[in-house]
Parts: structure tokens; C-alpha cells; sequence
């Protein structure tokens, strides 16, 4: 029973991802569409270690493009979810979920960095006609 709803919980999560995965390999002929992926990423800027406010800032910056980065590789790669769920006597003892994303991601650029109050924000933007250009020429085939 725990099984059936562990999968469940999976199949659900999952049903819920927006996420296209774009995939060009070696041997794909050039797709029609090339869509434009976008992602940002945020960090706060007071909790970030630092003795100065400037190097807060800068450590904010930081850390909003490598969120920033973590979105695309998601919109890519997709993500790995596992999720588990305890019952004893009919009763969920225990729920755990855990979702990890790891990936490569090759041709995005910055489109903005900017503060919000007292949060940083990076925006990246990820065209996946050159995504598909880069493969190729690592792939020789140009």
C-alpha cells in the first residue's frame, strides 16, 4: 500500500511539471523550433556572509545567478524526485521528498541582474537554437 502511494505521490509531481525538455544530440536534424528559455533566480542579500553590505551585495549576485542557473538546468535536464511515505496502523508515520537537478548548461547569458528591496535577482535567457549550434560543432558536424 505505502509502495502504491509513494508512486502516486510520483506520478503526480511529476504530472505538474511545466518544464520542456530540449534535448539536441549528435545525430537530431535541425529541429523547426528553437524556443527561448528563461529563468531567474533570486538570493537575499542580508543573510549573505560578509562583513560589509557591498560584499553581501556581491556574494547576492552571486548567488541569484547560480539559482538563475539551477532553473535552466531544470528546464533542460529536468528533475529527479523521490518521494517515500511510512504508514503504521493506517496512519502516515513519515512523508519525505526529496527533488535534486543536475545538468550542464551551455549559451545562456545574463539579460538583467538588478536589487529589489532586499533581495538580488538574475535574469538569464537560454536560446536554444544556439544551444543546438554549440552541439553540433562539438559534435564535428559543421
Amino acid at each position: 500500500m505505502k509502495t502504491l502511494f509513494g508512486c502516486l505521490i510520483v506520478l503526480l509531481l511529476s504530472a505538474c511539471s511545466g518544464n520542456r525538455v530540449v534535448e539536441y544530440g549528435n545525430n537530431v536534424s535541425e529541429p523547426d523550433d528553437f524556443p527561448v528559455l528563461k529563468a531567474v533566480g533570486y538570493a537575499v542579500i542580508d543573510i549573505q556572509p560578509g562583513p560589509s553590505q557591498s560584499e553581501r551585495m556581491l556574494q547576492a549576485i552571486r548567488a541569484s545567478k547560480m539559482d538563475a542557473y539551477r532553473e535552466l538546468a531544470e528546464q533542460l535536464n529536468g528533475q529527479q524526485v523521490s518521494a517515500s511515505s511510512r504508514y503504521q496502523d493506517l496512519k502516515q508515520v513519515s512523508n519525505a521528498l526529496d527533488v535534486s537537478v543536475a545538468g550542464m548548461v551551455r549559451g545562456a547569458r545574463v539579460v538583467a541582474t538588478y536589487p529589489r528591496g532586499n533581495t538580488y535577482a538574475t535574469e538569464l535567457e537560454l536560446d536554444t537554437r544556439n544551444l543546438y549550434h554549440l552541439n553540433q560543432l562539438m559534435a564535428g558536424q559543421y
